[in-house]
């Protein structure tokens, strides 16, 4: 089963809150998308949850960085901004997946690199 027929067979609850502010697939621009990705960081954030989530969506906590968080903040705001992941938010948590769907249907291909990329140091 390919990632898209298998992410088209999640049943997402009824009851999710709505997606934070976003731009829609036809505003995703490889430029924003690229800025966001140049940061190893972000890369790794994105990549992670390409190949390990099996869940919905994640808190920051979950990516086990030793990082403040006010940081994990901004990085988590500029995928979003750039359109690479959908967060929302659970009372005091924002919880993110990356839009794979939307992705793919705006620059084929592009997951499946960040899929297969692998950084050349550990970030801390």
């Amino acid at each position: 089963m390919t990632t898209s027929a298998a992410l088209a067979d999640i049943r997402l609850p009824d009851d999710l809150p709505p997606p934070l502010p976003e731009p829609a697939v036809d505003e995703l621009r490889l430029e924003a998308v690229m800025g966001a990705l140049a940061d190893p960081l972000r890369l790794i954030i994105i990549r992670k949850l390409l190949l390990e989530s099996e869940a919905y969506d994640h808190t920051c906590g979950w990516f086990g960085f030793d990082r403040p968080k006010s940081s994990l903040t901004h990085h988590f705001k500029a995928l979003r901004e750039a359109g690479l992941i959908r967060q929302r938010q659970y009372g005091l948590e924002r919880r993110s997946r990356v839009r794979t769907e939307d992705l793919d249907v705006r620059f084929p291909g592009l997951i499946a690199l960040v899929k297969a990329w692998e950084p050349s140091a550990p970030i801390a």
